[in-house]
């Protein structure tokens, strides 16, 4: 159909219906959610009995016996945990992506389409599976260390460098696509005139090709926080003593939850929120 003509009554009104439909899906448990962080019942779910802010700043005896997400020390400390993670895994996956971008696009090896390829099996593979190959492997290394030379490998067993490593295995391929997306459409000759002016590889690299990929490694640095921020089934596998956030909301859903949980979920949102719209905003000046 013409784009310019006239359509179909029926037509407007199922386009509206699925749309409303497709949103609702996508934010009524949201909405739900941030709603019942208010609700004045130690439950996470309807009916609402009131309007309280107990779940957010509760201090125990002075917020009626419950405790709120900024006065509660385990949750927070597993929050803190998450962006500690968060942030090992952001730097392995940005600095091994770039180099991996520049692999692929730049060099010239046999096999190289098979190592390309190579590289995306860890996004096909459960995380469940990911996480019991990887600790099963560690846990082998460790032993076999342990035997052979009497080496402690204490980050090879069940902890939060294990959970870094577990994350990146799979999170920096995702990287790497950011990053080599943006260095294909690269213009070599904007390099090959700088060094017939003289420029040396380490200025030419810091003046012209990383300000160019500076928006690819920042989109590259938010995804692979956020998606190290939110794992659950490889963490789940590798985690030690101190667990992250999601497993430690995991735990209190299993033993009863409260509203607590909804509180973190929308100070979760909120935090992501803020996260994609200063992101989103483009300096007029910043180059495309």
């Amino acid at each position: 159909m013409i784009a310019s003509l006239p359509r179909p009554t029926w037509l407007r009104a199922s386009t509206v219906v699925y749309c409303v439909a497709f949103f609702a899906f996508l934010f009524l448990p949201l909405v739900v959610v941030a709603v019942f962080a208010f609700n004045d019942a130690p439950y996470p779910a309807p009916p609402w009995r009131g309007f309280t802010l107990d779940w957010f700043f509760g201090s125990g005896a002075a917020g009626g016996g419950r405790v709120g997400l900024f006065a509660d020390k385990p949750l927070l400390g597993s929050l803190w945990t998450s962006v500690v993670v968060a942030a090992w895994v952001t730097l392995l996956s940005v600095v091994v992506g770039t180099t991996n971008a520049f692999l692929i696009e730049r060099s010239r090896f046999p096999g190289k389409q098979a190592l390309s390829l190579l590289m995306l099996a860890p996004l096909v593979i459960p995380g469940v599976i990911l996480g019991i190959s990887i600790l099963a492997f560690a846990s082998r290394l460790a032993q076999f260390a342990d035997d052979t030379w009497g080496l402690e490998l204490d980050f090879l067993r069940p902890g939060l460098p294990l959970v870094v490593l577990g994350q990146f295995a799979y999170i920096v391929s995702i990287a790497s696509l950011i990053i080599t997306a943006r260095l294909k459409r690269f213009d070599l000759t904007l390099e090959d005139a700088a060094y017939n002016l003289g420029a040396t590889r380490a200025a030419v690299f810091m003046t012209i090709t990383l300000p160019y990929l500076a928006p690819a490694l920042i989109g590259a640095a938010a995804i692979a926080f956020l998606m190290s921020f939110e794992n659950f089934n490889t963490t789940l596998m590798l985690v030690g003593s101190d667990a992250p956030l999601t497993v430690m909301m995991y735990g209190r859903m299993r033993e009863g939850a409260t509203p607590v949980l909804n509180a973190v979920s929308l100070f979760l949102m909120v935090a992501s929120a803020a996260l994609a719209l200063t992101l989103m905003r483009k300096p007029a000046d910043r180059p495309v």
